[in-house]
């Protein structure tokens, strides 16, 4: 798995990239998009993304920088998002990238629209999994890789902190 767009998450990553989280959902800016090689052609696989705590701190702005301001609150329910392409053959997911541009963020924990529940000053990053699988609600998955990128890490937020 390659990480088409990382020139620009790299950018974003050494100044300290903020995702803006709201209670109705927010796309990810940058947002995520893959390419993937060595898969089987002929095989179903499902693509889906879930985005896992990047420590267990809180944070807050200050000073122009953002500092630990404890521990992190009791994670909201977990999520995934699955591409909506899914499932598909290998020579299908190998052929074009794939963007997750419609995946949303939310910090509302009662969301009934599927977006990804955060709480605002965590750092977050997404986590990209490849699964050999005839259909998302396949009871008895087949094989299956996890991957993810250290340029991707974000801190939620509901505005941003940094002026950068």
């Amino acid at each position: 798995m390659t990480l088409e767009n990382s020139e620009l998450w790299k950018s974003f990553h050494t100044i300290g990239t903020e995702m803006v989280i709201t209670k109705h959902g927010r796309r990810m800016f940058p947002h995520c998009s893959i390419s993937l090689s060595g898969l089987q052609p002929f095989a179903n696989y499902v693509i889906m993304v879930d985005i896992v705590p990047a420590d267990n701190f809180k944070y807050k702005w200050k000073k122009k920088q953002w500092e630990v301001a404890g521990k992190s609150e009791p994670q909201p329910p977990f999520r995934t998002y699955i591409h909506p392409n899914s499932p598909a053959v290998g020579s299908q997911w190998m052929e074009q990238s794939l963007s997750f541009l419609k995946m949303k963020l939310t910090n509302n924990t009662l969301d009934q629209h599927g977006h990804i529940i955060l709480h605002s000053m965590h750092r977050y990053y997404p986590r990209f999994h490849v699964i050999q699988a005839d259909s998302p609600h396949t009871v008895s998955w087949g094989s299956f890789q996890t991957f993810s990128f250290p340029e991707t890490v974000f801190t939620a937020v509901t505005a941003y902190q940094n002026p950068k």
